[in-house]
């Protein structure tokens, strides 16, 4: 198994959105109900990109697998060293260290950018995601019942977060 990591290039959208649309319809990891389309995809992945934000592939074998990135927490000029970051693998290889060395990657970007807090706002049943993040050193600091409607149930959001030092 030989997985690599490196920055997203736009022929990279096609494997993002299967990722995203997959989990839309299949899970909670996201709250939206309508798969996105390839263009407002691409729209979203290249304003990161211009932004300066990191947007980092996971490849298997040379196949992109997953991805990890982060953006603005909140778009008032005070939470400008906070960002909200999101890691996703493709749901048929989980448990194979790749949303590991995503995280760690994002992590590493975001001290080496001097971001001082790193938000994750994860689905109250995604508990797999909550332990993988206290693993790297993210603290439960709110939950916001009732915050989401989907799959005809009400939604709970932990936010974890982790201070950089």
């Amino acid at each position: 198994m030989n997985i690599q990591l490196r920055n997203y290039k736009t022929e990279d959208t096609q494997a993002i959105l299967d990722i995203i649309n997959y989990n839309i319809l299949h899970s909670t990891a996201l709250y939206d109900y309508n798969i996105r389309s390839y263009a407002a995809q691409l729209e979203m992945l290249e304003d990161k990109v211009k932004k300066g934000f990191p947007v980092i592939i996971a490849e298997l074998d040379g196949v992109v697998v997953g991805f990890g990135m982060y953006g603005e927490f909140r778009f008032k000029e005070a939470y400008k060293f906070t960002v909200e970051h999101s890691v996703y693998v493709n749901n048929d290889i989980h448990g194979k260290g790749i949303g590991k060395l995503l995280l760690l990657e994002l992590i590493a970007i975001a001290k080496k950018q001097g971001i001082h807090t790193m938000i994750a706002v994860i689905d109250s049943e995604n508990q797999s995601s909550v332990d993988f993040h206290e693993k790297y050193g993210f603290e439960t600091v709110g939950l916001i019942k009732e915050s989401g409607w989907k799959f005809e149930r009400w939604l709970h959001s932990v936010f974890m977060q982790l201070i950089l030092k």
